[in-house]
């Protein structure tokens, strides 16, 4: 008697192809090298901050002081506030350009166009100098506030339209068709169907560029706005602490890290409140409850 065997077919992820033995303990060694590799980094650079006296007492003492502790908290609120403000105006904006670039309208989705590659193409110091260190020749004079918000507002808000465009792009032509079919206008389509599956869709690169904006608060050093960088730049000048430098790094590294985890962990919070918002969405009515009567489709 002869028994039939069936070749197993070989497995796969929707990506990739699943690794086999030999590439799992491959990968497995390629993961222990390089984690001890990083670790070795990591011990050399503890190492030489403690030769070259980076955890002294006197360097940290700083810390301990009323003065300096306002002045960090100052720099942090400062950067906190041109970021608010930025990326509010950056999302109106990147929302109002995503639009026009949407529109069948000529006249507006060409200069939209355009307006999104410039300020997405120019370097984002470059904004901000030619906002405070520019203007003054027209006859303007920008705070150094609002010149790195107007910064930060052009060029992610370019990024942003570009995000929205995308996301309404993602959105399956079928959404858009059957809403047409029910007589909604363009407007209503877009509000109603379009826009909230692709900001669903979008909502974690929305947060990343965010993200993105806040650090990038840290050019506005380079106009003079008292954000947390230069702040902390200033305290490193203080020759009774030995100029503390790489602590007050290491404490304002960590004061971003923080704040960017806070906003990673907002955005994870919004994204699986707003799936639940789906699930959760009563069915739609049958017949009978919209009064139908017998024999009614």
């Amino acid at each position: 008697m002869t028994v039939a065997v069936r070749r197993r077919p070989a497995v796969t992820s929707t990506l990739f192809d699943v690794p086999g033995p030999a590439a799992r303990r491959r990968n497995a060694v390629i993961g222990v090298v390089g984690s001890v590799v990083v670790l070795g980094a990591l011990a050399y650079v503890v190492y030489r901050f403690a030769e070259t006296g980076q955890f002294s007492g006197t360097k940290w003492e700083i810390f301990e002081y009323k003065q300096p502790q306002i002045t960090i908290l100052q720099g942090f609120l400062g950067t906190l506030k041109a970021a608010g403000i930025a990326a509010v105006l950056a999302l109106a904006l990147g929302i109002g350009l995503a639009a026009a670039r949407l529109s069948d309208h000529r006249w507006l989705s060409l200069p939209s166009f355009w307006v999104v590659e410039v300020f997405r193409a120019v370097p984002l110091v470059l904004l901000m100098f030619l906002f405070y260190y520019g203007t003054p020749s027209l006859g303007l004079r920008v705070s150094p506030l609002w010149a790195v918000v107007l910064g930060l507002t052009l060029y992610n808000g370019s990024v942003f339209a570009e995000l929205f465009r995308a996301g309404v792009a993602s959105v399956p032509r079928g959404q858009s068709e059957a809403a047409y079919a029910l007589g909604l206008r363009k407007t209503q389509v877009m509000t109603s169907v379009l826009i909230p599956q692709a900001v669903r869709a979008m909502l974690p690169a929305i947060i990343s560029q965010l993200v993105v904006l806040l650090k990038d608060t840290a050019l506005g050093f380079l106009v003079t706005y008292d954000e947390l960088l230069k702040q902390l730049k200033q305290l490193a000048t203080a020759p009774q602490f030995e100029y503390p430098l790489i602590p007050l790094v290491l404490v304002g590294g960590a004061i971003y890290v923080t704040t960017c985890l806070l906003l990673s962990w907002f955005a994870t919070w919004l994204e699986g409140r707003m799936g639940r918002a789906r699930t959760s969405a009563p069915p739609l009515p049958v017949a009978q409850d919209i009064g139908a009567g017998p024999g009614v489709l």
